[in-house]
């Protein structure tokens, strides 16, 4: 019996091995039925605004008449917004005219938003007025032929939506003023497309459906080709994955990660309209006060989220008083969940903090854990349906049960290639359709895989490998700690030597620290230097970048 049939034993019995034939041809094909079958439910809430699926519907078709009118089929229009109303409308519009959905993140700096514009070789750019500055710094220099503008209450009617605008731009002075010629406004352009006819395009599943570009922590952001066959297989398969957990019709998501990211993408913007649930949309998360009181407007059902965002959670008054009573299904991903957050997490909500694992060039879920866990398990989980993962060693040999190696995944769901980079879409996928993911990762004798770190966030200590997120998880739980982040530096007798880096409640000494992770980790192990921090660096979605903290 092959290694692949010995996992999937260890299946939840009710859980095919595979998908099956694909229930849609293109993504676009999955949201207009989505829409159609849920018309009259509630789809997206933001800033107390709804709107139904079939209000979605009509909207995202008004603007993919728009851009059908300006461009061709296979053409790129860039997304540069936070979690607004206006977010799924521009996505399923997007797709619906056959174009390719480049998503950006709001915070890029204008040398970052250059350089994706221009591999992307984006034809438009529907950006925040916010942010509208960085685009008129680089503009020019790119293919970009329309500009659209929007602002944060566009789409909240005309009196609260006017009140919320004036106030952002003239009383809060979060708008610079920006210069963009030829550029029109969100609003115009559903107007103009709504007198415009919409053809629907032929869409192939092999077609590229978005743009995602990677965060930029292993190198040069690539823009990871993701097509319409990766993208629907991934729901798919989530889908059959989570059938006995999440129900048609009845569930209430919180969507605090932003949109533009993968994780949220998929698992919220796409897997839950296909439930036709009810969408929250919480556009600034670091505003954790903010983030509780909205909560408590809403009887949730599910919640997705990184580790920072569950502990912030944790750690902000009034969120343990909240009602949790219809609240059933929390799943953990972008980042490896530490054991003292899913306790807590379970202490407090009384469900389980499911953990996940993938990655952009997966769309992003390969690894998942069964939806209805007990408890906590420290592990990724088991190969989703359609999925095949092993452990390799540096020269691609397959590693047995135990020990340590290279994760690599092969399933529908595993990206096209990076655009215009063969040489690095070689380096990452082999020839038969393995992609190497860089990550260490090892399988128990369930079929269970757990996560040890990156490859390059490896410390090397007299020989002995020390992988970061063990320093930190076992650093996180002291009670006073709330955050950790441990790397490497380098040191003349042992080669390297492990700095940790804390943020506490309460003020600790440096050998308060040391104490503590003395008491839960081996020798070499254990951190030679302690930082204390207000707060560590993340990225756009909560993951600590250890890169940023590294001596320059």
């Amino acid at each position: 019996m092959s290694e692949l049939k010995q996992w999937l034993q260890s299946y939840p019995k009710n859980i095919p091995e595979f998908i099956g034939e694909l229930s849609y041809d293109s993504v676009a094909q999955m949201l207009e039925t989505a829409c159609k079958k849920h018309s009259n439910r509630t789809a997206f809430v933001n800033y107390g605004k709804k709107i139904t699926y079939g209000q979605l519907d009509e909207l995202s078709k008004d603007l993919a008449a728009y851009l059908q009118s300006k461009f061709k089929k296979g053409d790129s229009v860039a997304i540069m917004m936070p979690n607004l109303l206006q977010y799924p409308i521009a996505v399923f519009g997007i797709l619906r005219a056959g174009l390719i959905v480049t998503n950006t993140n709001p915070l890029y700096t204008p040398r970052e938003l250059k350089h994706q514009l221009n591999d992307s070789d984006a034809k438009a750019i529907i950006v925040i007025e916010n942010y509208a500055t960085t685009l008129e710094e680089v503009v020019k220099e790119t293919n970009v032929e329309q500009v659209i503008t929007t602002q944060i209450g566009d789409m909240l009617g005309a009196v609260k939506g006017s009140l919320m605008n004036f106030m952002i731009k003239n009383v809060k002075k979060m708008v610079p003023k920006f210069n963009l010629d030829g550029a029109i406004t969100f609003n115009q352009m559903l107007k103009q497309g709504r007198k415009l006819k919409f053809t629907e395009p032929k869409i192939d599943l092999d077609d590229i459906a978005f743009l995602q570009y990677t965060g930029g922590t292993t190198g040069v952001s690539k823009g990871a080709m993701l097509t319409n066959r990766n993208m629907v297989s991934n729901v798919e398969q989530v889908k059959v994955w989570n059938r006995d957990k999440l129900k048609e019709g009845k569930e209430i998501v919180i969507t605090a990660l932003p949109l533009y990211h993968i994780f949220a993408l998929n698992a919220n913007c796409l897997l839950f309209t296909e439930y036709g649930a009810k969408n929250i949309l919480i556009t600034n998360p670091r505003d954790m006060l903010g983030f509780v009181k909205e909560l408590s407007k809403h009887k949730f059902t599910a919640m997705t989220g990184v580790n920072t965002l569950f502990n912030g959670l944790l750690n902000t008054p009034g969120f343990s008083e909240l009602n949790f009573d219809n609240f059933r299904f929390a799943l953990g991903g972008g980042m490896a969940v530490q054991q003292d957050t899913a306790k807590r997490w379970k202490e407090t909500t009384g469900v389980t903090l499911v953990e996940a694992y993938g990655l952009t060039e997966t769309c992003p879920a390969a690894c998942l854990n069964p939806a209805n866990l007990d408890k906590f398990n420290g592990m990724i989980g088991l190969p989703i349906s359609s999925t095949e993962c092993e452990i390799r060693d540096d020269d691609g040999n397959k590693m047995p049960i135990g020990e340590r190696g290279e994760l690599c995944i092969r399933g529908p769901q595993v990206m096209k290639g990076y655009l215009n980079r063969p040489e690095a879409t070689a380096e990452t996928i082999d020839k038969d359709g393995w992609l190497l993911t860089g990550d260490i990762a090892v399988m128990d004798e369930k079929g269970f895989f757990k996560i040890v770190d990156r490859k390059k966030d490896m410390i090397l200590v007299s020989g002995f490998n020390v992988y970061p997120n063990e320093i930190e998880d076992a650093a996180c739980l002291h009670p006073n700690i709330i955050e950790a982040a441990a790397i490497g530096l380098p040191d003349p007798k042992s080669g390297e030597v492990v700095k940790l880096f804390v943020v506490v409640k309460a003020p600790m000494t440096e050998a308060e620290v040391k104490a503590h992770c003395r008491e839960n980790l081996t020798g070499y192990k254990n951190p030679r230097h302690i930082e204390f921090k207000d707060e560590l660096p993340k990225s756009n979605v909560g993951k600590i970048l250890r890169k940023d903290l590294r001596p320059k």
